[in-house]
């Protein structure tokens, strides 16, 4: 079940690029972004008032400030700067191998944020999967183009963006089950990104059916699939396994995106899905069995799913 759950993670998440370009064409980044939210996030309202009302239940102002602000990041934040980027002339593939140095910097953080194990064989596969983003990466730089040299440092800012999220969920001190964390994240980025289209006088769709069409494989594919798994993934088996995935998005997309946009695909691409491939089956090895012993004042993902009720009682 966690191979395929993995392998839809990555398939719908790549789509969230892939999903992105498709709208480019016809409308800017915030009004793609208001028009995917706003008519979801009354959907998911609905929802929650009807069929899923017991799942808000016990739930604090605090814990929904929380998921408000875990929204602003891994939505907000994280999307406004993937479509920015691309918009500027950023390849949906480009974009994803950026984003695919996120697996260093929340394994780097792992440690001494969360208390949670890293052995060193994972280590190896993160260093590894490094290796394949930049080999993947370097054809593109290398490649030049009218777009501008800063363009590339959006994407940095929206991996940063979902790295926080990623922390500020995870140490929460109560679970949220996913209805719920799904409809506040989508309603907060409702919002915002109403708020910025209204600002810049951008809210009126247009009447292109590309516009459309994109916003349904981003609401179907991107939003419930990827994002959804995203997080469901996370609980199950932790930041490092969870972000190791994040490896695989940049030649998975880059490929799509060949397919679908002519972009290049060359040896370099190939190269680097298998050094990605191979990063995942490190990290994955280098788990730590069940019932092994715990250094002192770290905490492994399988510790942490097995006593959450302990960690919510207060």
């Amino acid at each position: 079940m966690n191979v395929l759950l993995s392998l839809a993670f990555v398939l719908t998440w790549s789509s969230g690029f892939i999903g992105a370009k498709l709208g480019a064409g016809s409308a800017s980044a915030v009004t793609v972004l208001m028009w995917r939210f706003l008519p979801l996030a009354l959907v998911l309202a609905v929802v929650a008032l009807t069929l899923a009302r017991a799942s808000w239940r016990g739930l604090t102002a605090r814990d929904i400030g929380r998921q408000a602000a875990v929204g602003a990041l891994s939505q907000s934040g994280y999307l406004l700067t993937v479509y920015y980027a691309i918009q500027l002339g950023v390849s949906s593939g480009t974009t994803a191998l950026i984003d695919g140095t996120q697996p260093l910097v929340a394994g780097a953080l792992a440690g001494p944020l969360l208390g949670q194990f890293v052995s060193r064989t994972q280590w190896i596969g993160l260093g590894l999967g490094v290796s394949g983003v930049v080999i993947v990466t370097a054809a593109d730089f290398a490649g030049g183009g009218d777009t501008a040299w800063w363009a590339y440092l959006v994407p940095f800012l929206g991996m940063l963006s979902l790295v926080a999220a990623t922390f500020l969920d995870r140490r929460s001190d109560r679970p949220v089950r996913p209805a719920v964390s799904m409809t506040v994240h989508c309603a907060t980025s409702a919002v915002i990104f109403t708020a910025l289209a209204l600002a810049a006088r951008a809210a009126t769709p247009p009447a292109e059916q590309s516009f459309w069409v994109a916003i349904g494989w981003l609401v179907t594919l991107s939003t419930f699939g990827g994002y959804g798994l995203y997080w469901l993934i996370l609980r199950r088996s932790g930041v490092t396994q969870v972000n190791t995935l994040m490896f695989l998005m940049a030649p998975v997309t880059a490929l799509w995106g060949a397919l679908m946009f002519g972009e290049p695909f060359g040896p370099q691409t190939a190269l680097g899905l298998a050094i990605g491939l191979a990063a995942v089956v490190v990290v994955r090895r280098g788990e730590r069995p069940r019932g092994a012993a715990v250094p002192a004042g770290r905490v492994t993902a399988e510790s942490e799913r097995t006593a959450p009720r302990a960690r919510t009682a207060r």
